[in-house]
Order: C-alpha cells, then structure tokens, then sequence
C-alpha cells in the first residue's frame, strides 16, 4: 500500500510539474531551439509554440493524467500479484512439514503473524493428535491384555469344574467364587470404557442437589476400609460437617471414588491419605493427599487425558483401565468445576474445585 501512494504522490508531482514547465521556462526552451533549428523568427517560433502547448495544454495535462492512471493501475496490478503470491505460498507453508517459519515482506507483518500462529496450532494440534493415537494404541494392548487375564481365568476354572463333574463341593464352590470374581473384572474393565465413550460423546445429565459433603467423603472413606487395611493405609478427614456442596452426588461420588481408588493405589504402606475441604468465596476446595512416589511433571500434564495410563507396566489387579481420572475429568467439567494434580518427593495431592453455588 505504501508504494501504491508513492507512486501516485510522484504521478501527481509529475502532472504538475509539467504543467508548470509548459507555461514557464519550457516554452523559451522550445522558442529557442525553433529559431536555431529550423531559422524561424521570434515571432514565429512563439506563435508555433502557443499554438502546438500553450492552446491544447488541457489535452496535454489529460494525456499525462491518463498515463499516470496507466502506470499507477499497471504497478499496483503488479505488486498486488506479487502479494498474493506470497500469501499463496504462505498458504502452502502452512501444510508444509518443516518446521522453519513462515516469512513474509515487511508489508505483510501482519499476516505473517497469523500464518506462523496458525503454523504452529497445526503443528500442535498434529502432535496431540499423533500423542493421543498412540496413547490409544497402547491402550488397545493393555486392554487386551487386562482382559485376557481375567478371562483366561474364568475359562481355566470353568472348563477344570466341566472335566471334573465329581469336584467335592467345598472346591467347586471355591473355584465358583474366583470364577465369579474373574467375571465381576471384566464387566469393571468393560463399563469403564463404556463409561468414558458415553461421558465424550453425550452431555452428561445432572441431577442436582445440596450434597453434606462430609457425610459423603465420610462414606466412600468407610468403602475403602477393607482395602486399605491389610497395608496399614488409613483415611484422615478434615472436612467442615456443615460444609454443603451443590451437585449430583452420584456422580460426584464417583469422582471422588476414582481419586481415592488412585490414591490407595499408589500410596506407600503404613500411610495416611489426608482429605480436607473448605469453603473459599463462591468455591469450594477438596484435596486428597497421599504418601507415595513423584509423578513426573510431563505425566501431570496428561494425566487426565482419556487413553493415558500413569503406569504402563501395571498389572491388570492395582487398578482400572487407566480411565478413572479421565472420567473424574469429564464429570467435574459438568459442574462447571476443575481438578489438577501436584506432585513432589513427599507425595502427591489431587485437587477439585466446585461452585459453592
């Protein structure tokens, strides 16, 4: 654009400066090399010069007006195409794989700013793309391999009761309740995918009401006893009893049912998991903390994504599919509320926080 002005600032200079060269010094100019070149008289030589500038100098302006209109367009036609050009190519780069980044004139700042942003959502958009790809491939292997286990199991004992119809009853009923166990696994594994699917795919409904919040932790901690027991883990509240939070609290309870199920998992023995709650303005605070290994600070950042598991190596028997968290996610977002996770060497604290009203 600025050379397009400079142009047409020169274009009208020129315009005017011919203009004043015909009514000035050009016409003795002219008069002169008359006399010289062709011996005319003074006279006649002004006369020829009146007649062939000075009378048609409105043609002569209008003719080099039009010509200015000519270069202005034909410059500006030029320079605009060279512009798209650049835009073209810029386009281009955007799908291009290298990394380097995209350079524009100095005209175009302002679009190469856009396009190097646009560049770089794509190249990231790409990465979680390919992330989430392979996070769910290996998912699809520890599936596998979660229910393989379980099943083997159940047809390992089932086909041993079929073969031996005359098991004494005490080991028939044994091996029906691993059978049972095995079975109660899988249909766990299952719901959970299930579960995380629909949570993605569909609005989650709420029915909400006024939830004593205590009384509910107090509840899912009493669920966890016989788990937490035969390692010396333990629960530690610290909860207000008149503390009321607003929410569905079936859902709620299994959020937090998830995050304490993780907690119990991966605190150390002869450990306390500390729940705390307060009230803070329009918001309410709830922390789970336990005693166990540092999360590293790459896996706290994905560590509620959907088709992440914390610890590929696992066995199938410590924990879900790798799901619990993600579906926590999910829930808590419907109450227009967050949870976060921090990490150190003392150990590991989930946090969630939840309109008050």
């Amino acid at each position: 654009m600025r050379k397009i002005l400079s142009l047409v600032f020169v274009s009208i200079c020129a315009v005017f400066l011919l203009r004043e060269l015909i009514r000035g010094r050009f016409g003795d100019t002219v008069v002169g090399f008359l006399t010289g070149l062709f011996h005319l008289d003074y006279d006649d030589a002004l006369y020829i010069y009146e007649i062939t500038f000075r009378n048609n100098l409105e043609t002569i302006l209008a003719g080099a007006i039009i010509i200015a209109i000519i270069v202005v367009f034909r410059y500006s036609i030029r320079w605009m195409t060279e512009y798209f050009d650049e835009i073209s190519a810029g386009c281009d780069a955007l799908l291009d794989e290298k990394t380097e980044l995209i350079t524009l004139s100095p005209e175009m700042g302002f679009l190469e700013l856009k396009l190097n942003e646009c560049k770089n959502i794509l190249e990231k958009r790409e990465r979680d793309a390919r992330q989430a790809e392979e996070r769910k491939n290996d998912l699809v292997v520890y599936l596998a391999h979660d229910i393989r286990t379980p099943l083997t199991s159940v047809i390992g004992y089932l086909d041993l009761m079929k073969e031996a119809p005359d098991l004494p009853v005490e080991q028939r009923a044994r091996y029906l309740s691993i059978t049972l166990d095995k079975a109660y696994r899988l249909e766990q594994l299952i719901n959970e995918f299930f579960e995380i699917t629909r949570f993605n795919l569909h609005s989650i409904p709420l029915t909400r009401e006024n939830i004593p919040l205590s009384f509910l932790l107090m509840q899912l901690a009493e669920e966890f006893y016989p788990i937490l027991t035969p390692s010396g883990k333990s629960v530690h509240m610290d909860v207000p009893e008149n503390l009321i939070l607003p929410g569905d609290p079936d859902k709620l309870a299994r959020v937090f049912n998830n995050i304490l199920k993780n907690a119990a998992a991966y605190s150390f023995p002869d450990t306390v998991i500390e729940i705390r709650a307060r009230k803070e303005a329009e918001l309410i605070h709830i922390t789970f903390t336990n005693q166990g290994p540092q999360i590293p600070r790459e896996q706290l950042d994905v560590i509620f994504e959907k088709f992440y598991r914390l610890d590929s190596a696992r066995s199938s028997e410590k924990g879900g599919a790798g799901l619990g968290l993600a579906i926590a996610k999910e829930i808590v977002a419907a109450h227009h509320g967050t949870i976060s996770a921090e990490s150190d060497k003392q150990g590991t604290t989930f946090s969630v926080v939840l309109p008050a009203i």
